[in-house]
């Protein structure tokens, strides 16, 4: 998990690096949504105690709720529509289109989908997949600890702000 995490920063990395020239604050905004939305996945993932995708593969029977929220989270860091991580991709897109250099927004677009892969990759073996040698009896829907309360407000974060995203755009 921590290499696929790895190599999602230096995926990141090269959306900000292809637009810092010509958008200086489109940076800093992916910078702080990626840095908000990976923090969530690490302490989510801190919380679950897992770091490789076998024990990845356990926790919807032990923690469903923290399973969910990684899926969401996951999702947006992949940069799908609905979530927040679609806010800085999208502009950077647009603003690559408006510098003419739509070949290049086209290439880091069509770049993305191989990080959409290993996104979904962690999100199947997190909540689809049931580990090896399960019993049909009920699962655990509740955990000995509540959500900590720090993983529920960054997961709600890291994946509403796109219906927000107009009033944080526009220019007072």
């Amino acid at each position: 998990i921590r290499k696929i995490l790895a190599f999602s920063s230096i995926s990141h990395l090269g959306w900000m690096a292809i637009i810092v020239s010509y958008h200086p604050k489109l940076t800093l905004l992916n910078f702080y949504l990626y840095s908000l939305i990976t923090a969530t996945v690490f302490l989510t993932l801190n919380t679950i105690k897992t770091s490789k995708l076998s024990t990845l593969m356990t926790t919807w029977a032990k923690t469903p709720a923290l399973s969910t929220m990684l899926l969401l989270t996951l999702l947006s860091l992949a940069g799908l529509p609905p979530f927040t991580g679609f806010l800085p991709k999208w502009l950077i897109i647009q603003e690559l289109t408006k510098q003419s250099m739509a070949p290049a927004a086209t290439t880091i677009s069509l770049l993305s989908l191989l990080s959409l892969f290993f996104y979904l990759r962690l999100a199947y073996c997190a909540t689809i997949t049931l580990p090896p040698h399960t019993t049909n009896h009920m699962k655990q829907w509740h955990i000995s600890k509540p959500t900590p309360s720090a993983i529920a407000i960054l997961t709600t974060t890291s994946t509403m702000l796109l219906p927000i995203s107009p009033l944080i755009l526009t220019p007072v």
